[in-house]
C-alpha cells in the first residue's frame, strides 16, 4: 500500500495471544492533549482504520486518535473459529480491553457501521468517560420495523453460495468500494487499500462472519446485546451527539436515520443527500470540518437538530 496513503505507525495489544492493531495518532504534547479530549474511532464491515485515514490526518495536529482494527479485519490478526468468536459480544470486550489498556480519563467517540453499534454497547457501559459521540451510517438498535435485509446480505447472510462468493471472491469488500459510494469512482489506490488485508479465503473470515451475525430476532446469537443497547439509548440525552447520514446508503438508509431521531430526540443530524454508506468519502469536504468543529466545540447540551 502506497505510504502517503496510510502514513501511520500502528501499535498491538495482546488480546489472549491474538494481536490486535491500532493507531495511536497525535499530539504528544502534556499540554495539547490536556487541552483536547482524545477521539475513539471504530469501524464496520468490510473497512478497517483506513477508513478513518482523512479524519486522522486532520485531528491528530491537536488530538490524539485511538483507531482499533478488529481481529480479523485490516491489520489486526485473522484467526479461525477455533481461536476466536466472532460475535458483537466479543467486539464489544476487545474493545473494553483496549481502552482498560489505554487508561483515558475521557474520549470523544467516532463510529460507522458496525463501529457504530460496537461502540454504542461499550459507551452506554462508560458513559461518564465519554464526552462526545458522533454515529455515522449504523445502528445501534434492532432491525427497524420498516426496513428489511437486502437481498445481498441476505444472500451472504444465510446461503452457502453467499458465503463462498465473500470468502472465494473478496465480492463484500471490494464490491464495497463501488456500491459503497455515489459521488464519485474512488481511485484504485484506494480501492486496493480497502481490500489488501483481506488477500485469501482464511483472511475474508471476518468480512463473512460479522454478515452472518446480523441479528434479526432473538434466535440470533447477538440479539440480545442490541435489544439492550436500543434500550439504554435515552441514557445519551446529556451527551452530545451527532448523526452525519448518507442518505444513498442500500442499507443504513433513511429507515434507519428516523429510528435514531426517534430514539435519541436530541441529536444533531446532517444529511448528504447524494453520499452512500462510506459517506467519509463521498462527503469528506464538508464532514471532516463539521466533525471536527462538533468536537471543538465548550461542553454544553446539544442544540436541536439543524436539518
Amino acid at each position: 500500500m502506497p505510504h502517503e496513503l496510510y502514513p501511520f505507525e500502528g501499535r498491538r495489544l495482546d488480546l489472549d495471544g491474538l494481536s490486535y492493531h491500532y493507531l495511536d495518532e497525535g499530539t504528544s504534547s502534556a499540554e495539547e492533549a490536556a487541552a483536547a479530549t482524545p477521539v475513539l474511532m471504530v469501524h464496520g464491515n468490510p473497512t478497517w482504520s483506513f477508513y478513518y485515514r482523512d479524519l486522522v490526518r486532520a485531528l491528530s495536529p491537536t488530538r490524539r486518535c485511538i483507531v482499533p482494527d478488529h481481529i480479523g479485519c485490516g491489520l489486526s490478526d485473522k484467526p479461525g473459529d477455533d481461536r476466536y468468536t466472532y460475535t458483537l459480544a466479543r467486539r464489544v470486550a476487545d474493545l473494553a480491553a483496549l481502552m482498560d489498556h489505554l487508561r483515558l480519563a475521557t474520549v470523544d467517540v467516532v463510529a460507522h457501521d458496525w463501529g457504530g453499534m460496537i461502540a454504542s454497547a461499550w459507551l452506554l457501559d462508560h458513559l461518564p468517560q465519554v464526552r462526545r459521540v458522533v454515529l455515522m451510517n449504523t445502528a445501534a438498535f434492532t432491525m427497524p420495523g420498516s426496513k428489511k435485509l437486502p437481498r445481498a446480505l441476505w444472500l451472504a447472510r444465510d446461503t452457502r453460495l453467499g458465503a463462498f462468493v465473500v470468502r472465494g471472491f473478496n465480492a463484500f469488500s471490494r464490491g464495497a468500494t463501488h456500491m459503497a459510494v455515489t459521488q464519485r469512482k474512488l481511485p484504485k489506490a484506494v480501492r486496493d487499500a480497502y481490500a489488501a488485508p483481506y488477500d485469501s479465503w482464511a483472511n475474508r473470515i471476518a468480512t463473512l462472519r460479522f454478515v452472518q451475525d446480523i441479528p434479526l430476532d432473538a434466535r440470533d446469537a447477538s440479539y440480545a446485546i442490541v435489544a439492550d443497547t436500543e434500550a439504554r439509548l435515552g441514557q445519551l440525552s446529556d451527551t452530545p451527539v451527532l448523526l452525519p447520514w448518507g442518505m444513498k446508503d442500500f442499507v443504513f438508509d433513511h429507515h434507519f436515520l428516523e429510528r435514531f431521531v426517534a430514539l435519541v430526540p436530541h441529536a444533531e443530524v446532517h444529511r448528504y443527500p447524494e453520499a452512500g454508506h462510506y459517506v467519509l468519502e463521498d462527503a469528506a469536504d464538508a464532514l471532516i470540518p463539521l466533525i471536527a468543529e462538533f468536537l471543538d466545540r465548550p461542553d454544553a447540551r446539544p442544540s436541536q437538530n439543524p436539518s
